[in-house]
């Protein structure tokens, strides 16, 4: 097993990414954080990461895609949905798509960190 949890953390407001980045390396994950999506998606592609955390709208590629192109190549991988666009409906589609969770914005970054470590647990990792 791996000494670290690899998480991509993917939005495409920088807001996201400089706070919650920080916060999760702090709690010891390695985080890699994206504000583009088609860099993270090419990074997916090179390497695999246990959790992937994506917000859903973003320009040129959305997080329903990388979704899927996470389930193309890791049945393992969990991926988190973050939104301010929480509806019944987006909730059905990506769960029905192999999403883990998904966490309507604003939220804090325990919230964030309750749910990744819910995610780590079903991997087989011990709390941080």
């Amino acid at each position: 097993m791996k000494e670290k949890l690899e998480i991509l953390l993917l939005d495409d407001e920088t807001i996201v990414g400089n706070r919650l980045g920080p916060a999760l390396e702090k709690v010891g994950y390695g985080v890699e954080v994206f504000e583009d999506p088609v860099k993270a998606l090419n990074r997916i592609h090179e390497k695999e990461f246990d959790i992937v955390v994506t917000d859903i709208m973003m320009a040129e590629v959305n997080g329903i895609q990388v979704l899927e192109e996470v389930r193309k190549k890791s049945d393992t991988t969990k991926v988190i949905i973050i939104t301010g666009y929480a509806t019944v409906a987006l909730a059905r589609e990506a769960m029905d798509k192999g999403a883990f969770d998904m966490i309507a914005k604003p939220f804090k970054p325990s919230e964030l960190h309750s749910v990744i470590t819910k995610a780590a647990d079903s991997l087989g990792y011990k709390k941080l």
